[in-house]
């Protein structure tokens, strides 16, 4: 019996130290090839912990507020948390011995007239397992990383579920926005029917240029009757986000903010520690590690002792009567032999979910890099575009009053007015469409930055 002890703790051993070995080869943060700055020249300085102050707005810090108390998704991350914490206590539990209480009343006898006996038992077991390999160890790291990746995830959708709602807040006023400039354009259409129809009653005017003008007029409602579904859309999108009946009839009344200053995106290597989706996966390959152990541990022999102790009587009512208590202590040695390889193929499949994880978790980072990379080069991109179109606006204004005076002097055509006009609302269009991108993608640059939206704010409790 001792040479078998002997040889089943050898074995288990030096299947463990195999094991050991395997894991050890996993991939470390320090290993990815970050480079030393971003690709287009940007200011370094550490990013801002709290972007919803460069918006100058009570109304989004009001509604984020609102979204994060109420948000039906966030609330699910947030049970999902707890669901995590639940588990890491049952993890830590087999750590513990257990200890499970028996009552058990029995009646038996013959069936053709015998005489029936009755039989009372009560007892207590008492069952320990010793974590000889470290098995349990194992699985309460990973419900432990399992816990911490759930946390990171349920941070990073708060962050989301923010930049969600700025953005939402930013569509309904460029919508707003663009309404306006929609009614001036049916405004100046009014004005311009009323004119070519009264030079046209002298005779001035072709009727060519009345249906033209005419047909101006209905293009323009049309327009604004879209546009006005576009912002009950836009409004929509906004109430779902704060877990409130889409209906559409929540007002918003800022403007589009402007932001002067530059973007702090800090160094790329920091992005890694900084991000909270990566902290997640990182949390999912090291969980997924602590699975491979598990497994493999699973294989080896394990040691448990039991006891209990019992007392049995004719009645229930005789139980505890003064007779002496009958006990019993086992101590087993137990190892798996022959499982028709079930054991091995869990293992297996361990081992190639952690090389799975390693994979997403490279996948996760140089994403992240490129959403940065992108964001970046989208702001510079906008800010260029965003001058450009303001002069092309006040370029187009003078064109369009211009055509429409020499129009009225009969020296040029109706469409020459039609499209001198088109090409200034549209540079007035572009103009409110890009400074609301511009706005918009400086969240998700700093949503892809790994920014937080508020200091020093605790995230589960509140979205409890």
């Amino acid at each position: 019996m001792t040479s078998l002890k002997t040889f089943l703790l050898l074995s288990g051993c030096l299947a463990l130290s195999a094991c050991n070995a395997d894991l050890n080869r996993l991939i470390t943060r320090d290993a990815i090839d970050a480079p030393a700055n971003w690709q287009e020249a940007v200011q370094v300085d550490p990013i801002d912990e709290n972007w919803i102050d460069s918006f100058q707005s009570t109304e989004l810090s009001s509604l984020i507020d609102r979204a994060l108390q109420h948000n039906i998704e966030l609330k699910q991350l947030a049970y999902d948390v707890q669901i995590k914490e639940q588990q890491l206590i049952a993890a830590q539990s087999s750590f513990f011995p257990t200890l499970d209480f028996s009552f058990s009343q029995k009646r038996s006898g013959l069936t053709e007239g015998g005489s029936a006996t009755n039989a009372a038992a009560i007892g207590l077991d008492l069952a320990y397992e010793l974590d000889v390999w470290g098995k349990m160890s194992d699985s309460e790291r990973e419900a432990k990383l399992a816990l911490m990746s759930s946390q990171a995830t349920f941070k990073q959708a708060r962050q989301q579920l923010a930049a969600d709602v700025a953005t939402a807040w930013l569509d309904i006023i460029e919508a707003k926005k663009l309404l306006n400039l929609y009614l001036q354009r049916f405004a100046n259409a009014q004005d311009n029917h009323t004119i070519i129809e009264s030079g046209y009653e002298k005779g001035l005017n072709e009727a060519l240029d009345v249906y033209l003008v005419r047909n101006e007029l209905d293009a323009e409602q049309a327009t604004i009757e879209q546009q006005k579904t576009a912002i009950t859309t836009a409004i929509r999108t906004l109430e779902r986000y704060l877990g409130e009946y889409p209906k559409g009839l929540r007002a918003i009344n800022d403007d589009l903010p402007i932001l002067n200053s530059p973007m702090r995106t800090g160094l790329p290597k920091d992005l890694i520690e900084r991000k909270a989706s990566l902290n997640a996966s990182w949390r999912d390959l090291l969980s997924a590690n602590a699975a491979l152990a598990y497994a493999h541990k699973s294989r080896l022999p394990s040691l448990k002792f039991t006891a209990d102790i019992k007392d049995s009587a004719t009645l229930a009512n005789q139980l505890f009567s003064g007779a002496p208590f009958a006990w019993s202590l086992l101590g087993s040695l137990t190892a798996p032999i022959f499982d028709a390889g079930k054991l091995a193929s869990a293992e297996e499949v361990a081992r190639l979910e952690l090389r799975q994880a390693e994979a997403q978790y490279l996948s996760d980072v140089f994403e992240a890099y490129k959403e940065v990379e992108n964001a970046i080069s989208e702001e510079l991109s906008l800010k260029k575009r965003f001058e450009s179109t303001k002069f092309a606006a006040e370029n187009a204004k003078i064109a369009a009053d211009l055509s429409f005076q020499q129009y009225q002097r009969g020296l040029v055509e109706y469409t020459t007015v039609l499209e001198s006009q088109t090409r200034y609302y549209d540079a007035e269009v572009n103009a409110i469409k890009i400074q609301s991108q511009l706005a918009a993608n400086r969240i998700q640059l700093h949503l892809a930055l790994g920014g937080d939206f508020a200091p020093a704010e605790t995230a589960v409790e509140e979205a409890r």
